[in-house]
């Protein structure tokens, strides 16, 4: 089955943003130092990424959906890491 355009262009905005936060989480898993990283803006991104995972549910838009959850997961764990490191 072929794949509609905007769905492979979605796709890949979802994996490109998503890839974004990687570089921010693996430094923080190596060092656990998180001292720089300002937790109300990690907190407002992952609140923004939660409700554009509902809104993609809501509309059923896989590429949404897959992007958003990647992307909360990745940063909630920066959250997490700035609550338990500081």
């Amino acid at each position: 089955m072929q794949m509609e355009l905007a769905t492979v262009v979605g796709l890949a905005a979802a994996f490109l943003s998503s890839l974004s936060m990687a570089p921010q989480v693996i430094k923080i898993y190596r060092t656990r130092k998180t001292g720089d990283l300002s937790l109300p803006a990690f907190c407002s991104l992952a609140a923004g990424l939660f409700l554009w995972f509902i809104y993609g549910i809501m509309i059923v838009a896989v590429p949404v959906v897959i992007g958003n959850a990647v992307g909360l997961s990745l940063v909630l764990y920066v959250v997490i890491m700035k609550l338990r490191y500081g």
